[in-house]
């Protein structure tokens, strides 16, 4: 629409949308012919309908008329403009098709018939993309399908054709539509909800909880402002403050200026990122002055409503999730898992471990008094993840996720226990105690590791090197009588060949070569019990060359 602004290409604009001749000149005319007042009422009601049925959305329309999107709603409502639902024909047109498959569009003839019943809406995660995939659709679908048994009737709304929450009969209801407010909206208009789940298709649905519950959705579960607690990092602060909960030191700014004076008052490194995205997007750790200044000039765009967090980075810490159950009767710890790479990279692209094996009990008992702490005082109702870091010998928490998180499916198939099932019969009005669950879940005598799928292979040139932004594009699971046995599984599952001899090759920066060392040493001695290691490891000097060693070899 960008020609609609400047009054250029308006006849290709025409004919690209086949719209009506003249169908573009009322948006100059809404905008204001001489003094630039906008003029929303000045666009007919059949050229508004045009507009609609081109495509444009009441945001787009708000921003050539200088209006807000809530105006422009309300505005189009009055004049009785609302789309109409149709039914996806399944049949081939061979005859009538009952599947209650519906999508909007700006006609005559309504075939959506809502019911009386009791009715839930979940809100899907949107297309599959990095940060954001199927396993949010699984939490949508197992929802769908406990509240179904448990008498409501279910509506789905979600675009993605490839996920299972858009088959038909996973639902009563699937509102084949966009994750936008005004697509939601217009949903809720018609069907009339007891109410919407916004917590289980991640950071999309998410994003628009609070704006629902202004516009008066009923919301259930965690309540909007609970979210918008956790998410706001100054409140989050103040919160984790109150409770006596340590967290990295953090600010937020809206300008480079701002960003300098925070980054010099934490000390460098800080892992700076963007709020409300999604899979750690943009996010990046910054490790001087000059970094900071390109990655606030180029990374990203900010501003008062969605300003550049910055947190200290804390090297060579251990990371953890934390998956729970809450509501006002009870707290149930549903698995603790142990990141096998450091903190610093995003947990999506991280292995994990279930039991963990690498932590001291006191400091598990830490992680399962903060998560209790937490979900009263967000009052957490149905699902929460938390994403703890140790570091010398003390327990932080990076950040608190009060929605389903992407480890739901890997923890539930460890567990035995159906997570999303019973998140959204709590979040429905049932009482988690009423369950029987015991205060934390626990896993068989094996171990189960989850490992992430990267796409490099298919995108030559691409750096493959792990950062706290998400690559990956899929997850494994490893099953084993020992960590070695579920690790060795999970690789093999996500394409990775472990070599049993031959060369590794170890290449790190000078601050990491003290650890390099160790590890070049291990990986030595653990090949058929060697003892043999590297002369030049030993004396901690410079490896030039290979050492040989019990059939394996070390290069640095």
């Amino acid at each position: 629409m960008l020609g609609v602004r400047t009054g250029s290409g308006s006849d290709r604009i025409r004919r690209n949308l086949r719209n009506p001749a003249g169908l573009l000149d009322p948006v100059a005319t809404a905008r204001g012919s001489d003094t630039g007042t906008p003029a929303l009422e000045n666009i007919p009601l059949d050229l508004l309908r045009a507009f609609k049925e081109a495509g444009l959305s009441d945001r787009r329309l708000a921003y050539l008329t200088h209006r807000t999107e809530d105006e422009v709603r309300s505005y189009r409502k009055e004049l009785g403009l609302i789309p109409v639902y149709k039914r996806v024909d399944t049949c081939g047109a061979e005859f009538e098709s009952f599947t209650p498959y519906l999508y909007s569009t700006y006609e005559e003839e309504d075939e959506a018939k809502p019911t009386d019943q009791p009715k839930i809406m979940i809100l899907g995660s949107g297309p599959n993309r990095i940060g954001q995939g199927i396993e949010f659709d699984y939490c949508c679908c197992h929802a769908s399908f406990a509240l179904h048994e448990a008498g409501f009737e279910t509506i789905m709304v979600n675009c993605n054709p490839e996920t299972v929450s858009t088959d038909y009969d996973t639902s009563d209801r699937l509102y084949f539509e966009p994750l936008t407010f005004e697509d939601v909206m217009n949903i809720v208009d018609v069907e009339k909800p007891t109410g919407v789940i916004v917590q289980f298709g991640g950071q999309t649905p998410l994003n628009l909880a609070m704006r629902l519950h202004d516009a008066g959705v009923p919301i259930i579960g965690t309540s909007p402002d609970s979210i918008d607690l956790a998410e706001d990092r100054k409140r989050f602060g103040t919160l984790l403050n109150e409770l006596g909960i340590p967290q990295p030191e953090n600010g937020t700014a809206t300008s480079i200026a701002e960003a300098r004076v925070i980054a010099e008052r934490i000390g460098y490194p800080v892992l700076v990122r963007p709020s409300y995205v999604l899979g750690g997007r943009a996010m990046a750790i910054v490790y001087d002055q000059e970094s900071l200044d390109d990655y606030m000039r180029t990374a990203v765009d900010f501003s008062h409503d969605r300003p550049v967090l910055i947190d200290k980075f804390l090297e060579q810490a251990a990371e953890f999730d934390v998956d729970a159950l809450a509501d006002e009767t009870a707290c149930v710890i549903a698995g603790i898992q142990e990141h096998i790479e450091e903190a610093g990279i995003h947990s999506g692209d991280s292995s994990c471990v279930l039991p963990p094996v690498r932590i001291a009990a006191e400091h598990l008992d830490t992680m399962r008094h903060y998560t209790r702490k937490l979900a009263g005082a967000l009052s957490v109702k149905g699902l929460m993840n938390i994403q703890f870091a140790i570091k010398d010998d003390r327990v932080y928490v990076l950040e608190v996720n009060p929605r389903a998180s992407r480890t739901v499916p890997f923890v539930s198939k460890a567990t035995g226990v159906p997570l999303a099932r019973i998140g959204a019969l709590v979040m429905a009005g049932h009482q988690l105690k009423d369950f029987a669950l015991p205060e934390e879940l626990s896993v068989d005598e094996r171990f189960y590791v989850k490992s992430p799928v990267f796409p490099f292979r298919k995108f030559p040139g691409v750096d493959p090197v792990l950062s706290p932004e998400m690559h990956s594009t899929g997850e494994v699971m490893g099953i084993g009588e020992s960590f070695g046995e579920a690790y060795a599984k999970a690789m093999t599952g996500a394409g990775l060949a472990l070599p049993a001899s031959g060369i590794a090759f170890i290449s790190v920066n000078d601050a990491d070569k003290g650890q390099a060392v160790l590890l070049a040493r291990r990986c030595v001695q653990s090949k058929r019990g060697a003892s043999e290691c590297c002369r030049s490891c030993e004396a901690g000097r410079d490896c030039s060359g290979y050492q040989h060693a019990a059939g394996a070899r070390v290069a640095l």
